[in-house]
């Protein structure tokens, strides 16, 4: 077929998310294929059993090749897990007072990656924050340009050597190569933020069901990345102890009657439940269910907070937090997260999507969709450079696509 197809494997703690979609003019993505399967042997974004998460990854893809009638061989994976980190590095390089190509970028960006890292670690992004040529800085396209001396400003993303792999072998596992692993934020930064908000400075907040995960935007490019060792599961671990009731069932009742905010929970609110050892329902408050909730909520926040200051750029955020995944879908996440962090906060979810949409379009799917959105503009490129190999249509090469790539540039 003459078309680009991409492909996006979401391996998240409480779900498995397989998006096969086709790009169409415009460069808008048509879902193809969706394959939504329940998290086995996954505990906070990491690996703990390679069999079960293997055959939760294959049952995914089986789902997504049936409903898009194509073969998935290869595709582009999520990452998380307190193992990633992050460090901002600088590179130099001489230009001999020529014009500045993108081979002199690449240069500087590969520069910028000789810093001193552990070696149980690897490096998954490079991306750029902004070039200096001859001392001028604020530059964000040196391309074209005349100097001596260009330096980049770069933020290194780096995860466990060992974790990276085990992941890399359950995806291989099920019968699918690994093109490229995408840190979590940065995929659903791709279809929650604004431009406005990227050149502001704002907050990407992707709270899934084992880790939270952030990424500070400012001037355009990603400053800061972070992923936190909590989610919602803590929540539903707090009312399964709390009520005494098996985690199914705190799950249940957290998506049914949770509530962030206690003061927004009327007295008279009641449900029933039937915790461990009892023959009978018993009879809850739900305003006793909102206060488990609020408390952890009201951590996980200032957990954010906490790193957004760490951070040093907690004065550089006029565009606020973009709250994104699963578990903002609880009511009063929102308000909560405005009161605790004194930042605009607003919720985001994928928009004007293609095809077949209808459970994509929730916060919850932001990384899935993210992933797509982030193979497009990568591939973009790479099927350039390979010539459409493989029967894809390649897109025309120009140097808006060769920024972009750089800009997000992977090693």
């Amino acid at each position: 077929m003459d078309e680009t197809v991409v492909v996006g494997i979401d391996i998240g703690t409480t779900k498995i998310c397989t998006l096969v979609a086709r790009v169409e003019p415009e460069n808008r993505l048509r879902i193809l294929g969706v394959g939504i399967e329940p998290s086995q042997g996954i505990k906070k974004g990491t690996i703990v059993d390679l069999a079960a998460a293997s055959q939760a990854i294959a049952h995914s893809v089986e789902k997504a090749e049936r409903s898009s009638g194509l073969e998935i061989t290869s595709g582009w994976v999520s990452l998380a897990g307190s193992h990633v980190a992050s460090i901002n590095s600088h590179g130099v390089v001489g230009i001999s007072g020529r014009v500045i190509d993108d081979e002199d970028v690449a240069r500087a960006l590969e520069a910028a990656q000789a810093v001193a890292i552990p070696h149980n670690r690897e490096i998954i992004h490079v991306i750029q924050r902004g070039f200096i040529v001859d001392g001028q800085n604020g530059i964000h396209s040196p391309e074209g340009m005349h100097g001596f001396r260009l330096e980049v400003e770069a933020h290194i993303i780096t995860a466990a050597s060992s974790t990276v792999e085990n992941l890399r072998q359950c995806v291989h596992a099920a019968g699918v190569e690994v093109t490229q692993f995408v840190l979590n934020p940065l995929a659903s930064a791709e279809v929650v933020l604004t431009d406005s908000e990227r050149q502001m400075g704002a907050v990407v907040c992707d709270i899934g069901g084992g880790t939270t995960d952030l990424a500070i935007y400012i001037d355009g490019d990603v400053w800061h990345t972070s992923v936190l060792a909590v989610g919602g599961n803590h929540i539903t671990n707090d009312i399964a102890h709390g009520l005494r009731l098996p985690i199914s069932q705190a799950e249940e009742v957290k998506k049914q009657y949770g509530h962030a905010l206690q003061e927004e929970v009327g007295e008279d609110e009641v449900f029933n439940i039937r915790p461990f050892g009892e023959e009978r329902p018993t009879r809850v408050n739900r305003r006793e269910l909102s206060n488990i909730i609020e408390a952890r909520v009201e951590e996980i926040f200032e957990m954010v907070l906490a790193e957004i200051k760490r951070s040093g750029y907690d004065g550089l955020l006029p565009a606020g937090v973009v709250l994104t995944g699963g578990t903002c879908l609880l009511p009063g996440t929102r308000p909560l997260a405005a009161r605790v962090m004194n930042l605009p906060v607003r919720l985001a979810k994928p928009e004007n999507l293609l095809g077949l949409t209808d459970q994509l379009n929730s916060p919850a799917y932001s990384t899935s969709v993210g992933l797509l959105h982030w193979a497009l503009m990568m591939s973009e490129t790479i099927s350039t450079h390979s010539g459409g190999r493989g029967g894809r249509k390649g897109v025309s090469f120009d140097w808006e696509t060769i920024k972009n790539y750089l800009r997000r540039m992977l090693p």
